[in-house]
């Protein structure tokens, strides 16, 4: 039986990618800290025991928009080389290779229509990679060649509970895959509003004073205090209010995520890598959960169930 050992709410920002020198200039001489923090998660998580701790991580990619069911990448193997059509001046000609996982993402399709879903997976060759994945392979997956990589993207026609059915058939389909140790990485910011073009580029720092409105900013803030309590209740609970602020993909890869720990009973506290910071608008931090000793929803209370913020 496959389990869930890890989970994280990552940010996959170009700037991160960009040469060292290019990054300082744009923070007024400082790094940003989402770089110092993926590097501390990669010792922490990633190359913990790294034989041993987790064999397949599974990234849920909020620029990956599929339309009509969602996908999962079963190739046996990815590599190329991926220039990004946003951002080609930062993101060119990325070299990435990694091995896949298409037994469990078979076994993930394979629950679909238990959970009233349609999910199709993809073995071929030539499937688009986004940075959303890539991005965050860079920095926690490149030089463990042994660890598979798997992506699913959001599906622009589902709404919460479609987000939600799917990550309940990516827990399902992990257990049925014999021996499996998953990571989950939802890939993707928090309020998501970009500055205007004009007016962009003097806000490109990382403080969180550049974050589109104060407003934003606050709701992003009481939603990483809830994650580092195990509130996953009431960010749930509070999903109408979350969105007047545009989260990132109407934060369908943290719906994901949600859907396959449990969602309301899901009491995983974050620990956070970096500080939250800004990106030309956007809120973005890393949050990482580790499992609780007792299993996702541990220690869920009749209290929490009823709690509606």
């Amino acid at each position: 039986m496959g389990e869930i050992v890890g989970a994280g709410l990552l940010a996959h920002v170009p700037t991160i990618v960009l040469p060292e020198a290019d990054r300082l200039e744009l923070n007024e001489g400082k790094e940003i800290t989402l770089v110092t923090g993926l590097r501390q998660l990669r010792q922490d998580v990633f190359e913990r025991d790294a034989a041993n701790d987790y064999d397949t991580v599974v990234v849920l990619d909020s620029h990956w928009a599929t339309t009509v069911e969602f996908v999962v990448t079963a190739q046996a193997r990815r590599a190329g080389l991926f220039t990004s059509e946003e951002l080609p001046r930062g993101m060119c000609r990325m070299p990435y290779d990694f091995p896949g996982d298409p037994e469990l993402a078979h076994n993930v399709a394979a629950f679909a229509d238990k959970h009233g879903t349609w999910i199709t997976p993809i073995d071929d060759e030539y499937l688009p990679i986004y940075y959303a994945t890539l991005n965050l392979w860079k920095y926690l997956g490149e030089g463990l060649p042994d660890k598979r990589w798997v992506t699913i993207g959001v599906c622009q026609t589902g709404d919460m509970e479609d987000h939600l059915r799917l990550g309940r058939a990516l827990a399902d389909g992990i257990a049925a895959t014999p021996g499996r140790r998953v990571l989950i990485i939802a890939s993707g910011a928090l309020s998501h509003t970009f500055w205007p073009l004009r007016e962009l580029r003097d806000h490109e720092a990382s403080d969180p004073v550049h974050i589109r409105t104060p407003e934003a900013r606050e709701a992003d803030q009481q939603r990483i205090a809830w994650f580092k309590e195990g509130r996953h209740d009431k960010v749930l609970d509070t999903m109408d209010e979350f969105w007047k602020f545009k989260p990132e993909a109407k934060f369908f890869h943290y719906l994901m995520m949600a859907g396959a720990l449990g969602e309301r009973h899901c009491t995983a506290r974050a620990r956070q890598y970096g500080a939250y910071e800004n990106s030309v608008g956007t809120g973005q931090a890393h949050l990482w959960f580790d499992r609780p000793a007792g299993g996702w929803t541990a220690d869920h209370t009749p209290a929490q169930e009823s709690t509606h913020a």
